[in-house]
């Protein structure tokens, strides 16, 4: 099951007089990460790099941002994937010490400033929520919400009109059992809707 990160955590490394300040933090996508590295960059104006890795799906990416190709981004995503994450953005500041790293030197200053963040970071599971949608007569509605309270789901809309219609979201491998239980206390008075269409 594919991890994420409960909250942003930071390492800071000193290497040959170069600064490394990592951070590993939860991000769903490609414009939240260039959001957060224009903010580095104002709180950091003196670095000379800050090098990202996002793992976010179709919007995953690696930037080395002026370090010699593949040295910083690419490793940074690499750390990433090794440890089954998925939407988490990896940023590493540098200041540079006037100490050149070599291109093995830089590969590992990277990859450890991510994996010390890591070691600090509670990964938790990714929970993929399903929404559906049903209709009920007016007798059922107090059962329904009742049963979907007893499976933790979250109600999304209710609309009354001349029955009543609920939207709710659940996690997906607890959404056919609560289909199945609902199916057999609606006793054929229950409807289920199309949400792409409902």
């Amino acid at each position: 099951m594919p991890l994420t990160l409960a909250a942003p955590v930071h390492s800071e490394l000193i290497i040959k007089k170069s600064r490394f300040i990592g951070c590993v933090q939860p991000m769903a996508d490609r414009a939240g990460a260039q959001k957060v590295v224009a903010e580095l960059w104002a709180r950091h104006p003196g670095a000379r790099h800050v090098c990202w890795a996002l793992l976010a799906g179709g919007q995953s990416a690696a930037v080395d941002d002026g370090e010699p190709s593949g040295t910083a981004g690419r490793p940074m995503l690499d750390v990433l994937r090794h440890q089954d994450l998925e939407g988490v953005l990896a940023t590493v500041v540098r200041y540079f010490g006037g100490v050149k790293l070599g291109a093995g030197g830089l590969v590992r200053a990277y990859t450890d400033a991510v994996a010390q963040a890591l070691l600090q970071a509670e990964k938790v599971p990714i929970v993929r929520l399903q929404t559906l949608a049903c209709v009920v007569p007016y007798a059922l509605e107090g059962l329904l919400r009742r049963e979907l309270d007893a499976a933790g789901a979250n109600l999304l809309r209710v609309a009354h009109g001349q029955a009543v219609e609920l939207h709710f979201s659940l996690p997906e491998e607890a959404a056919a059992a609560l289909q199945a239980r609902l199916a057999e206390a609606g006793q054929g008075r229950l409807a289920w809707l199309d949400e792409a269409g409902g």
